[in-house]
């Protein structure tokens, strides 16, 4: 172990290490990166959330308090709402986002998943979804978390971020190249 280099650093490395070993023991993997990823679409779905994450006016009591109320509304409970607590109560909820991504790097690497990132004009269907996972689990030959993004600014095709390759099959992108080639060739 003392030769590997750690997939996580900093603050965010810290906790998430120290949940992703919780929950690892309490064989609750899938249920706090659940909990967690639901709790991540709350923060981005609400301003007033957003700013409660990441605002130091709040004291710590003020921060426990509203997210004891949202985590029971919300259904999260157990390891991961009790973490969330913890965190605000340690003053460190500003580096909740970073810390879910770690934890997130941490479950994948442990899974042998591989995390691809894929942006799209409009939402895919179920069909599209599961072919394009399909086709991205046969080229890695690993399992692939796929987190889809959508931006009609690309007018169409596909941007698919899988480690460090990418491979941009956007209209916008082509039209681009078409728009450059026609001004070299003045």
């Amino acid at each position: 172990m003392a030769g590997e280099q750690p997939i996580v650093a900093g603050v965010a490395g810290r906790y998430a290490t120290a949940l992703f070993e919780l929950a690892l023991e309490e064989k609750v993997l899938d249920k706090v990166r659940a909990d967690l990823d639901r709790f991540d679409a709350l923060v981005a779905g609400s301003d007033d959330l957003g700013r409660l994450v990441r605002s130091p006016v709040f004291t710590a009591d003020e921060q426990v308090k509203a997210l004891t109320a949202i985590l029971q509304k919300a259904g999260i409970d157990g390891i991961a709402g009790n973490f969330i607590k913890l965190v605000a109560s340690n003053r460190r909820l500003f580096a909740l986002p970073q810390i879910v991504r770690a934890f997130r790097a941490l479950v994948a690497k442990h899974k042998g998943e591989v995390a691809a990132s894929v942006t799209v004009a409009e939402q895919l269907s179920d069909a599209h979804l599961k072919s394009l996972k399909d086709a991205l689990n046969a080229v890695t030959g690993k399992d692939v978390d796929l987190q889809v993004e959508v931006d009609p600014a690309i007018i169409g095709g596909l941007v698919v971020k899988l480690g460090s390759r990418m491979v941009d099959t956007s209209l916008r992108t082509k039209l681009n190249s078409i728009k450059t080639a026609m001004k070299e060739a003045r």
